[in-house]
């Protein structure tokens, strides 16, 4: 695919989480997230493959949205879908049990899949320390980056960038919620 198609995978990311916000004071838009995943991808971990980057901007598409794999794969190829597949959590399960099995899934999960996910944990965490969720407690913050540490175990060996700044914001929100 090319930079047309990310461009496209933004515009349609853009319209499915446009009623979303994150749970910053500031609420900004969900789609920041989205293209930051991808931004840390290409800048920070030297990610170049178009795929990669369209996925990870669509990366929370199904999971949130009434989006689905078929139409991720009709509009952006069955690659792109599977590694969305692959970072989703099924949203039908308990919250503790979603966590659980991202920590147990993650070394299975193809190299880009790897990749997406650790992105994702990189922007979750700099935005949890920089600053935390509107209502989460100092012990909820701690709890999501021990979690955060688990999940990152099993994403190793795709990406010695990424690993150091995921090891990074991992030490660093341990110090903030210590």
């Amino acid at each position: 695919m090319s930079e047309k198609n990310l461009l496209q995978a933004i515009a349609f990311a853009a319209e499915k989480h446009r009623f979303q916000r994150r749970r910053d004071s500031a609420e900004s838009p969900y789609i920041n997230h989205t293209i930051e995943v991808a931004r840390i991808l290409s800048e920070e971990g030297g990610v170049d493959d178009c795929n990669v980057l369209i996925a990870a901007v669509l990366h929370d598409t199904v999971e949130d949205t009434d989006t689905n794999l078929t139409e991720l794969e009709e509009l952006f190829g069955p690659e792109v879908a599977g590694w969305v597949d692959e970072v989703s959590d099924d949203k039908t399960l308990p919250k503790l049990e979603r966590k659980r099995r991202q920590i147990e899934s993650a070394a299975s999960k193809s190299a880009e899949a790897k990749l997406i996910k650790m992105a994702d944990k990189i922007s979750n965490l700099r935005d949890i320390v920089e600053e935390p969720p509107v209502g989460w407690s100092h012990e909820r913050c701690r709890e999501y980056v021990e979690w955060s540490q688990a999940v990152g175990v099993g994403l190793r060996n795709v990406n010695a960038e990424l690993e150091a700044r995921l090891d990074d914001i991992i030490a660093k929100g341990l110090k903030v919620f210590d």
